[in-house]
């Protein structure tokens, strides 16, 4: 019986980065073309801000259950790395896993801004975000990931050990 190999296939971020870019830039699209709010209900109920709200909750599930529990990584799983070949590598979870929690942060305070009624804020933050998704989509960058190993250099967040 062979055992589990440590660590998550390194397309399976990508693959939901890739969903993430199509929706954030969703987002940015419906949020340059709606007029802004008047009041907390009428920008709360804004397309650009209903779906933003789903991708704040997707990125606290990656954040806070870890990238393997995510939907898009069960997805990725159950329907996409079935018809691959086996990864060559796999990576630690907790970079990817700390990437969800920076883009929760760029795009919870995007949409509390905007909540707020500060204009321009959720485009701003939905723009950012979606850069750095798209980034791992396309090209297997990710700034998170970077963020990550940066502060684990400088001493200032401690490199997790457990596989979760």
């Amino acid at each position: 019986m062979s055992e589990k190999p440590f660590g998550i296939d390194p397309r399976g971020p990508r693959f939901g980065a890739a969903i993430t870019s199509v929706l954030l830039i969703i987002v940015v699209l419906l949020g340059l073309t709606e007029p802004f709010g008047a009041d907390l209900v009428a920008r709360a109920l804004q397309p650009s801000a209903l779906l933003l709200t789903v991708i704040v909750a997707l990125f606290a599930w990656g954040a806070f259950a870890g990238i393997q529990r995510h939907p898009y990584g069960v997805l990725y799983r159950r329907l996409v790395a079935k018809r691959l070949t086996p990864p060559t590598e796999r990576e630690h979870p907790a970079p990817p896993t700390f990437a969800q929690g920076v883009g929760l942060l760029v795009t919870a305070v995007g949409l509390a801004l905007h909540l707020a009624g500060v204009p321009g804020a959720l485009v701003v933050a939905a723009a950012a975000a979606f850069v750095a998704a798209f980034l791992n989509a396309a090209f297997a960058y990710c700034l998170g990931c970077q963020m990550y190993v940066l502060l684990v250099r400088l001493g200032i967040i401690r490199r997790s050990s457990s596989p979760a």
